[in-house]
């Protein structure tokens, strides 16, 4: 395991790309999700708790809102994954300077650590 070749550096920036297109589609969805429940939920009885039909607007906000602000810093973790790329020690982990390896990278854009470093924090 060495330092990335061009071509695994250029297959990162187009696996990184693809993966923030997604993030972004994700996140824009899920707000989409997000103020359809703000606008049902001003639409709505106050009293949703004791809602026969199941569960309560709130809960589905609640919902919404974890995997929205899980969508948000899963796209940031991926734009500082394709700022980093262009560095020279892209490929090297934060904690000991070992590389990271191009499979880890593939499976994990954002990840800065080696499997070894990341196993420590276990």
């Amino acid at each position: 395991m060495g330092e990335l070749t061009e071509e695994q550096r250029a297959a990162l920036r187009r696996h990184v790309a693809d993966e923030q297109a997604r993030a972004a589609e994700r996140v824009a969805a899920l707000q989409r999700q997000w103020d359809d429940l703000v606008i049902a939920s001003a639409e709505s009885v106050r009293d949703d708790e004791h809602d026969p039909e199941g569960s309560t607007i709130a809960y589905e906000r609640a919902q919404v809102g974890t995997l929205l602000d899980d969508a948000r810093a899963q796209q940031a973790a991926l734009d500082r994954a394709a700022q980093r790329l262009p560095e020279p020690d892209a490929d090297r982990c934060d904690a000991c300077g070992a590389p990271i390896g191009f499979e880890r990278l593939l499976a994990r854009p954002s990840v800065t650590t080696c499997v070894h470093c990341a196993r420590a924090r276990l």
